[in-house]
């Protein structure tokens, strides 16, 4: 039975004037961990912000656990753990002082639930005097996510837990992740980072409050329908304005330290007369290889194809 299901959910904003969520449907199973990836303003907030019961749907219907999101939020809000984007603790408590008082909110006490947050709490506890707002970025992660599991959700809601935290800080959190989903709790997260997609069993690709795929990382990347190449030389700036005019190709974007392109029709007449012609151009240290595309890769795709058919 699917933990989390959403028909067809609409939120707009400034009386319809702006739309967040645009006719958004997918399921989650019970236990999985699933990912909303998309840049900021794809909707992801209100989606989540709607799913734990904090706003109302414009139309269309969504349940967390069998249970309406409109007619039983009292009931979900018992059953779901939410970390919001923006760190929502209170700075001016210790760390002992917030987790207790989450835990006092839902008539519980840390003891009680302290095997499901230990491997975690651990990590802070030598700063369990010290004020939420002097803790590092990382460990107000930390912190809140032992707050919103203190009370022992069936449902996880993570909106974004990883933004502005250091790469050690986000490998360690993916991986509590991992062993919170051994036990049997559902996640939901958001991320920006297309880098974290692959942590995801599965993943939805949003812009502009659509959904624009949804499937398993693997099966995502794997039906990119063309060859991808990575092309460098000296003038990177240069390099990327020219290819932007070459008839020969179908798609070119900025890609770290490389730029990635597609062909129209990709063969070794076109390769050869792209890389003769650059060649001839002047620009050095040229090279040109195939690579296997990523989900980066399959979202930029499926923007450009979005904003062609509109």
């Amino acid at each position: 039975m699917a933990d989390l299901l959403i028909q067809q959910l609409r939120k707009t904003y400034n009386k319809g004037a702006t739309i967040a969520v645009d006719d958004v449907s997918f399921s989650v199973e019970q236990g999985a961990l699933f990912g909303l990836i998309g840049p900021d303003g794809a909707g992801k907030t209100s989606i989540f912000r709607m799913l734990t019961t904090l706003l109302l749907p414009d139309s269309g219907t969504a349940s967390v656990r069998g249970m309406d999101i409109v007619h039983d939020y009292k009931a979900i809000r018992k059953e779901v753990g939410y970390m919001p984007g923006k760190f929502s603790l209170y700075q001016d408590l210790t760390v002992e002082e917030n987790l207790n008082f989450f835990a006092t909110v839902f008539n519980t006490s840390v003891a009680e639930n302290y095997s499901l947050i230990k491997d975690i709490y651990v990590q802070i506890e030598p700063f369990k005097t010290r004020k939420a707002g002097k803790l590092s970025g990382g460990m107000k992660q930390k912190l809140a996510l032992c707050c919103a599991l203190i009370h022992r959700p069936t449902v996880l809601f993570l909106d974004e837990p990883t933004t502005g935290v250091d790469t050690v800080s986000r490998k360690e959190f993916w991986a509590m992740l991992q062993q919170l989903k051994a036990q049997g709790i559902t996640i939901l997260v958001s991320t920006p980072y297309m880098d974290e997609a692959t942590l995801c069993e599965r993943i939805a690709l949003m812009q502009s409050g659509r959904i624009m795929a949804i499937d398993t990382p693997e099966r995502l990347v794997s039906a990119y329908p063309d060859r991808m190449y990575a092309i460098k030389a000296k003038d990177m700036s240069a390099l990327l304005q020219e290819l932007r005019h070459c008839g020969s190709l179908a798609s070119c974007y900025a890609f770290g330290e490389y730029h990635h392109i597609t062909f129209n029709n990709d063969n070794e007449v076109s390769r050869t007369a792209l890389v003769q012609y650059f060649t001839e151009q002047g620009y050095k240290d040229l090279e040109l290889k195939e690579i296997a595309p990523g989900i980066e890769d399959c979202f930029i795709r499926l923007m450009n194809y979005a904003g062609n058919s509109h």
